[in-house]
């Protein structure tokens, strides 16, 4: 059943597509997450030897010839790249490749970056100061701005809907499937593309996430940097790509026959109003988000059975969301399964709540719990439940996943499984 958003159309997901440090496909990622492997190592793009922190959850071994010739990669920013990959694989799951949607107009896309082509944006200027403004690329505006991936996959298919982007840090993807729906919601779309991406691994990133002391610097054992809920966590680990789900309708779904793999119920934003970074240590604009979806969602705190959280492995953001999670659900909290996928994938920005929601989208469908990673040493002050380092099983229908950026960003989506 619908939530109670300005229309009663069911929103479901019928596709789905990842890039990640992880992998590139939804399978592999999904897998890597359940066996307990880590995406995070080393730096190999650059050399980041000379920094305080030198590893991240980069993206490897990525082709981004599948989908542009070499001419067009050249001049395509990697996070474009990213989106135009899980995009077509999103598209393709959800059978709108062999079939596309009968009206294109009403057929639309919302796709966002946290910072867009950084690395470009970087190198361009690097060019200017160091060899004048004739050096700059004639590409560099429409490699470097934020909505270009959102347009170009757009363009790609020829879906003429309801297009842009949407920038607001670690909540973006987030906040492109609360965009999304709404336009499914409102009747203004049948069918929407939505998620996020980004290629935060690069130099400038580093040094200023660094420089800000917000990444761990355990240079020593980077698979085991990320450590959320873990009493010695000292910090993020930067990593990078993204994922984008395809939302329909339920009619325009079941009308063309298309496979229902989850239902977004409903969701919540809310703001903490505090601090440009540091999270609101009391969890009260957290848990307001979370109370939001649940009622949009029309769900109550004892039907959620699983939550991905946000859970960055610093020390304030993992306290609060625990606090937060106790004043959303309280004696419930003890049945709760908390796992933290940025502990094998780093945080991946603007892209992270995108491969999160495919995350629980496939923990929900399979059954399958994937671990949260290097908790040896569970910190008191997050008493969750947080699948410690070995994956487990569940019969949960329903999970949420959180999401918190920069600027006091709160998001939270509730997913049901959609069988």
């Amino acid at each position: 059943m619908a939530g109670n958003g300005n229309s009663n159309r069911d929103v479901v997901v019928t596709g789905m597509g990842v890039v990640t440090p992880l992998g590139h496909d939804v399978d592999t990622f999904f897998s890597a997450l359940v066996a307990g492997k880590s995406g995070i190592a080393p730096i190999e793009r650059f050399d980041a030897s000379a920094y305080a922190t030198t590893f991240a959850g980069e993206v490897r071994g990525f082709d981004p010839t599948l989908h542009f010739d070499p001419k067009e990669a050249q001049r395509t920013s990697r996070y474009i790249q990213y989106l135009m990959h899980a995009s077509l694989d999103a598209v393709k799951q959800a059978g709108l490749d062999l079939e596309p949607p009968k009206d294109l107009n009403r057929a639309g896309v919302i796709l966002g970056s946290g910072m867009g082509g950084m690395e470009v944006f970087t190198d361009n200027a690097v060019a200017m100061v160091n060899k004048g403004h004739k050096r700059v690329s004639p590409f560099f505006v429409p490699m470097a701005i934020t909505n270009m991936g959102s347009g170009m996959v757009s363009i790609r298919l020829g879906w003429r809907g309801p297009n842009w982007a949407v920038t607001s840090a670690c909540t973006t993807a987030n906040h492109a499937f609360v965009t999304a729906a709404d336009q499914i919601r409102l009747g203004r779309a049948d069918v929407m593309l939505a998620g996020g991406a980004e290629e935060s691994v690069c130099a400038v990133s580093l040094a200023g996430f660094s420089n800000m002391k917000a990444l761990s610097r355990r240079n020593d054992e980077p698979a085991k940097a990320s450590r959320p809920f873990d009493k010695n966590r000292d910090g993020f680990v930067l990593g990078e790509g993204g994922g984008v789900l395809v939302l329909e309708s339920r009619e325009h779904a079941e009308a063309r026959g298309a496979k229902i793999l989850a239902v977004l119920r409903g969701y919540g934003m809310s703001s903490d109003a505090y601090h440009m970074s540091a999270p609101l240590e009391t969890g009260d604009a957290v848990a307001q988000a979370m109370r939001n979806a649940l009622a949009d969602a029309g769900v109550k705190p004892g039907d959620v059975g699983v939550v991905n959280p946000h859970a960055t492995s610093t020390p304030l953001g993992d306290a609060a969301e625990c606090k937060a999670l106790g004043l959303v659900f309280g004696d419930h909290l003890k049945n709760l399964k908390v796992t933290a996928t940025k502990s094998m994938t780093g945080h991946l920005l603007g892209g992270t709540s995108a491969t999160e929601a495919v995350a629980l989208i496939q923990t929900l469908n399979t059954g399958k719990l994937h671990p949260t990673l290097n908790v040896d040493d569970q910190d008191p002050d997050c008493p969750v439940d947080c699948v410690p380092n070995v994956a487990q099983t569940t019969t949960a229908r329903i999970g949420i996943s959180n999401s918190f950026g920069f600027g006091g960003h709160n998001s939270c989506l509730v997913f049901e499984r959609g069988d």
